[in-house]
């Protein structure tokens, strides 16, 4: 599935391509399950050109799992018929991809192709926000969009590191929410007096960002505690919010939490990988639960 021009998710459509051998230090995968995420339509949009810079017609999607089929020269640390989970930026709604081997981890066995596609972006951003706030017993942790990709995972690791969550969503993901050991609350107006009715938080994950939010966990830690927002913006910036630092083997721990049965995320649908455009417009409406999948 690609796109020749940037603008809205139905300028992505289906292609052909004779794929060559994996080159040197690349490793063809056959891809069983593509991830979708905000990041995909932006890229589409053209809102990420000046950090990326494409060669048109590119191929949307950054996060996938598959299995090996080739390996190109230099390769040693995956062989044929290895399951593997894929995070790059782009070049993931293929049907068979030839990827960088250092941008592969090995899938974990007893983890099924559907939820091992969604730990790169959302497994691996939550495991490394949590690290980074140090989050554990006696914390009490406010996930900032709780009920997304990111903040889901963010919600079950923290509950696995024997943190306190609360979690905000709106009213239709509350009973979702609590069933992965999160209190939520309802965000918009009379947001800080709902959560410190629940008594006070030591850190805080944004997963929303913008000025409403900002303001929000500026006046929830009051100068104590630690944030840090995978969002940034002038806002955050300006409150000295930190940046999300990605970690490196953050797709390993993820899968492996995810493997012990420790997270685990809801697929809010299932597209084939030709209905691609649809699932970007899906993501592009917000209020997703969970994830998108595309099924090549």
């Amino acid at each position: 599935m690609q796109f020749a021009e940037f603008g809205s998710p139905d300028v992505v459509t289906p292609a052909e391509e004779e794929l060559p051998p994996p080159g040197n230090d690349e490793v063809q995968v056959a891809v069983r399950v593509v991830a979708v995420n905000p990041v995909d339509w932006k890229v589409v949009a053209g809102y990420l050109e000046r950090f990326f810079p494409l060669q048109l017609p590119a191929v949307p999607g950054c996060e996938a799992a598959g299995k090996v089929t080739a390996v190109g020269n230099g390769v040693t640390d995956f062989g044929v018929g290895e399951d593997v989970i894929w995070n790059g930026i782009v070049g993931g709604y293929r049907t068979v991809a030839n990827f960088p081997a250092g941008q592969l981890t090995p899938k974990p066995v007893g983890l099924d192709f559907e939820q091992a596609a969604c730990m790169a972006i959302a497994g691996g951003a939550a495991y490394s926000a949590l690290v980074q706030l140090g989050a554990g017993p006696g914390d009490t942790v406010l996930v900032h969009g709780a009920a997304g990709g990111v903040g889901s995972a963010a919600v079950q690791i923290a509950r696995n590191l024997g943190a306190r969550v609360i979690g905000t969503a709106s009213e239709p993901n509350h009973e979702y929410l609590r069933g992965l050991g999160a209190e939520p609350v309802t965000y918009g107006e009379g947001l800080v007096d709902r959560v410190r009715s629940l008594g006070g938080v030591t850190a805080v994950m944004d997963t929303v960002g913008g000025q409403e939010t900002t303001a929000a966990i500026v006046e929830l830690l009051g100068g104590h505690g630690t944030a840090v927002t995978t969002v940034p913006g002038k806002a955050s910036n300006a409150a000295g919010i930190a940046r999300l630092r990605l970690l490196d083997g953050r797709v390993a721990e993820a899968a492996r939490l995810a493997a012990d049965g420790k997270l685990r995320f809801n697929i809010q649908e299932r597209l084939p990988l030709t209905d691609a455009a649809r699932a970007l417009d899906i993501s592009r409406a917000g209020h997703v639960r969970g994830k998108l999948v595309l099924i090549p």
